[in-house]
C-alpha cells in the first residue's frame, strides 16, 4: 500500500527560509533508513508558496495567480510517498517524521503532518 506523509506549511514556516542545517542532517538519516528498509518511494521539500502559482478553475473560467498564497489556510511543505504494509505502519512513519522535526527545532516548534493513501490502478 501506498501513501503520502504530508508536512503542512504556514505563514512562519513559508518565512523561515530552508531548513536548518541539523533538521536536514536528521531527516536524512530517517530518509535514509526509509531507502534501506525499501519503503521510500520518493521525498521532497518545497519552495516556500511564494515561489509557485495556484490555478483555479471555475464558471467557465481558468485563472492564474502567483504566490504567496496569504488566503491559504493550509499549505504543503513537503512529501514523502511511502510504500508500506498497512496504514499503521504509515502513520508510525509520519509520526517518527513529524517527532524528527519536533527533536531537532525544540519545544516551540508547532507543526502538522497528514498521511493520505494514494489510489492504486487495479492489477499495478
Amino acid at each position: 500500500m501506498r501513501f503520502m506523509m504530508i508536512h503542512k506549511a504556514d505563514a512562519n514556516t513559508e518565512s523561515m527560509g530552508p531548513p536548518p542545517p541539523e533538521l536536514m542532517a536528521a531527516l536524512g538519516q530517517l530518509i535514509g533508513e526509509f531507502m534501506a528498509a525499501g519503503k521510500l518511494v520518493s521525498s521532497e521539500g518545497l519552495m516556500p508558496s511564494a515561489m509557485g502559482a495556484r490555478v483555479d478553475v471555475g464558471g467557465g473560467k481558468t485563472i492564474v495567480r502567483d504566490g504567496p498564497f496569504a488566503e491559504a489556510k493550509e499549505l504543503i511543505g513537503g512529501f514523502a510517498i511511502i510504500d508500506v504494509a498497512d496504514k499503521a505502519e504509515a502513520v508510525e512513519l509520519a509520526r517518527r517524521w513529524m517527532q524528527i522535526h519536533a527533536d531537532v527545532l525544540g519545544p516551540g516548534y508547532r507543526g502538522s503532518g497528514e498521511v493520505r493513501q494514494l489510489f492504486e490502478r487495479p492489477g499495478a
